[in-house]
């Protein structure tokens, strides 16, 4: 195990050993424990009461964070010629159709989502094996693969994620910076955790959501408390 760092004890230090915090108290505690240079993304990992190896219990969605994610999104739109003007108005980075798809094939993703017309797909699908593990892949479930692509633009600059259950019951996400304010943070953090619980699938049983830890990206991770998710 590494040296623990000055930063790093001073950041513990502050943590009380086994404690559950409430939301407001972790977004808080988490700007003072957070002494990166750059300006750390805030993360929140949820671990669900569910069994993700079965079809009907696998949790995926979007959500619109109220204070964006801090992040400059990189859109690339792939669609009909018609459609270019619009996705271009709406603030897509890159428009177009073949010449993206031959740099994509020639190992170009330097974009952070990529929306597509439904009646493109068709030439898309090849590109499976590199854009799926890479989470670039458009899909109808998270709003990325739609006839309205200017709205669809729109949505993603303004703070729209899409997220999935990982194999181990956990989703993870990037809700915000370590600039925003507290309340930016517990604002996020309220409307992807509530946004989870309308997701729960009926045949999940017993405790749904059975821990959340709110961290940035190099800081320990501060477990909150479910219940603090409804106070004001």
């Amino acid at each position: 195990m590494g040296k623990l760092t000055k930063n790093r004890k001073l950041a513990l230090s502050k943590i009380e050993a086994g404690k559950t915090y409430s939301l407001k108290e972790a977004a808080t505690l988490l700007k003072e424990i957070t002494t990166t240079k750059f300006d750390a993304s805030v993360d929140i990992d949820v671990r669900l009461g569910i069994d993700p190896r079965k079809a009907n219990q696998m949790v995926r969605g979007t959500v619109t964070l109220p204070h964006g994610t801090g992040k400059e999104v990189r859109v690339l739109v792939l669609c009909s010629p018609e459609a270019e003007a619009e996705a271009k108005e709406a603030g897509a980075d890159y428009v177009g159709l073949d010449e993206y798809i031959e740099k994509i094939k020639n190992g170009w993703t330097d974009v952070d989502v990529i929306i597509a017309q439904p009646s493109v797909m068709g030439k898309i699908g090849s590109l499976g094996r590199i854009l799926g593990p890479r989470g670039l892949m458009p899909n109808p479930k998270s709003g990325t693969v739609t006839n309205d692509v200017a709205k669809a633009v729109k949505e993603v600059k303004q703070g729209k994620i899409d997220f999935k259950v990982d194999k181990y019951g956990i989703v993870h996400a990037s809700i915000g910076k370590i600039s925003f304010t507290p309340e930016q943070i517990v604002d996020n953090a309220r409307e992807f955790i509530q946004t989870l619980i309308k997701l729960k699938p009926s045949t999940a049983k017993g405790t749904y959501i059975k821990s959340i830890y709110l961290s940035t990206t190099m800081s320990p991770g501060l477990k909150i408390d479910p219940k603090s998710i409804e106070e004001n």
